[in-house]
């Protein structure tokens, strides 16, 4: 196969398995790989004349364009972050990709390509768990505008898309391989297996789909979109006490008696001095806030704001900062105000790398200070260790998600083994303008709801704000760039899904099997001398 062939069987690949996070059907990822696995299949078959790392350059130019095409808009913050983010999840799935192709030169066939769904799922499953998450691009997500027919996700996760997606493209180069050779039967199975893996999963989700029925008791609830451009946005006491009010202008257009819950985006306003978390019933906005809801007997209040905590020398925190003789964490914190007169405060989880926490803190201590400016509340934060959840004055049970925490489903499922019945997402996707990015982060929160079966009702600063109901339609939604306040009813649920249960169990199996054909091919690697 000439080179420049090779080259566009790379570009090929990476343009197709971009295209879901762009708007397009995620169907098209059936066979986005295919171009890949061509030039895996054509690299094992010459593996004397042509050493891995070969592979591995393809590899790069389809993660590379892939990352690129999906993601660029992180450089409307940072530039050089962007580049930096692209270029190294580029280079980490390629070598995923070329560890794969390494086993399938020295393992047999059929384990070669377990190994390339294991090694795969296996590297997505850790991009969940490391200290630089970053699993926006996996495979399973690419579904998140198809929501008909991944409603099974409720069972499996995105894993089971990212499985769904292997599996099939694995098949459409047998089936190709079939046709190349011109045996019948090599031909006929995989054909077979193709269209049974992808219409039984559709035919079940669409039935699922169609008989999914929500119990009626429904939740009034405002959104807030207050449409503060973060570039512009000046943090003094005025302009702070100005979004304050234009946030209570919004939801005073759509409150009433009937309102259960307003909800606001996250870090309405940013001064974490004036948001201590140990007096913050003496904030003067805290005071503010009391006096709008008091106008509403039934109304809780939702909003995300940067907090801080002041500690003694001795019990300061390893996120702590030291500023003008005192040691103190800022969060990012979602603050309910109860009916009571009482409040409630989660303080975001899982934390943006390089933007809100330097990741790998332990051994990187030095680069304490060092940050990309991505959006929200940056510098070092602090955090909390696990979910908590708001209570209302009804006794309904409500998880306060932070922006970045929603593309995490494992995560949320923690939320509702404690009992969560809503799901209330706040964030602020202003910082990637008008871009494919804000409509992704909204797009996952969809597989959130099918993965719960948890209404979710989701307010943006801006970007998109709207209600999303337990199959995962959005119900309604707000507009791009425009100051905006919606009302809407959610109803609640106290179901447990499988997925809720027992979580992302296939990553968990395959990352079982990935460490067992790994260590067979170091031992594989100890025969022979040329395994690479």
């Amino acid at each position: 196969m000439k080179r420049i062939y090779r080259i566009l069987l790379s570009v090929f690949s990476g343009l197709l398995l971009s295209m879901p996070w762009l708007g397009l059907p995620g169907w098209i990822l059936f066979f986005a790989l295919f171009p890949l696995f061509i030039l895996d299949k054509y690299f094992v078959e010459n593996k004397e004349k042509y050493p891995g790392v070969s592979f591995w350059g393809h590899a790069f130019i389809v993660t590379l364009i892939w990352n690129g095409i999906t993601t660029w808009w992180i450089a409307y913050a940072t530039f050089a972050g962007a580049l930096m983010a692209i270029a190294v999840n580029s280079f980490v799935m390629s070598l995923i990709l070329w560890l794969a192709h390494f086993a399938r030169r020295n393992l047999k066939h059929t384990l070669g390509y377990i190994a390339l769904a294991g090694f795969w799922i296996s590297f997505e499953y850790f991009h969940f768990h490391w200290d630089i998450e970053w699993p926006w691009l996996t495979l399973g997500n690419g579904f998140a505008n198809n929501v008909k027919i991944i409603q099974w996700y409720e069972f499996t996760g995105v894993f089971g898309g990212t499985l769904w997606v292997l599996l099939i493209n694995i098949l459409v180069l047998k089936f190709f391989e079939g046709i190349r050779e011109k045996v019948l039967s090599d031909v006929i199975k995989p054909a077979f297996l193709i269209l049974f893996l992808i219409a039984a999963p559709v035919f079940i989700s669409l039935k699922m789909y169609n008989n999914y029925k929500e119990v009626n008791n429904p939740k009034n609830i405002v959104l807030v979109q207050p449409n503060i451009d973060p570039y512009s946005e000046d943090y003094s006491r005025e302009a702070e006490n100005a979004k304050l009010e234009k946030f209570i202008q919004l939801a005073g257009e759509k409150a009433n008696r009937q309102t259960d819950f307003v909800v606001g985006p996250e870090t309405i306003v940013e001064n974490y001095k004036n948001w201590n978390v140990d007096r913050i019933q003496n904030s003067q906005q805290y005071k503010v806030l009391k006096s709008f809801q008091n106008h509403y007997p039934n109304t809780e209040l939702m909003i995300g704001v940067s907090s801080s905590k002041i500690y003694k020398e001795q019990e300061a925190s390893e996120t702590a900062r030291y500023r003008e003789g005192k040691y103190f964490d800022v969060f990012n914190t979602a603050v309910f105000f109860q009916k009571s007169g009482d409040y409630q405060l989660y303080h975001k989880s899982i934390l943006v790398s390089g933007v809100e926490k330097v990741p790998f803190l332990k051994y990187f201590g030095f680069l304490k200070n060092v940050f990309i400016d991505l959006g929200g509340t940056s510098g070092n934060l602090g955090s909390q260790d696990e979910p908590s959840l708001f209570f209302a004055k009804d006794s309904t049970k409500l998880a306060p998600v932070i922006c970045y925490e929603s593309v995490f489903g494992d995560y949320i499922t923690q939320f509702v083994k404690k009992g969560a019945e809503l799901i209330f997402i706040i964030t602020n996707d202003g910082w990637w303008r008008n871009s494919p990015g804000y409509k992704q982060h909204f797009s996952f929160a969809r597989l959130r709801a099918i993965e719960t079966r948890r209404s979710i009702a989701r307010a943006a600063n801006t970007g998109i704000s709207g209600f999303i109901n337990q199959r995962g339609d959005v119900v309604l939604h707000t507009q791009w760039w425009e100051p905006a306040s919606v009302a809407g009813q959610l109803n609640t649920n106290n179901k447990i899904t499988f997925y809720v249960k027992y979580g992302d169990f296939i990553a968990r199996i395959f990352l079982f099997v990935s460490v067992l054909l790994f260590m067979q091919l170091l031992a594989a690697g100890l025969q022979k001398k040329n395994i690479f």
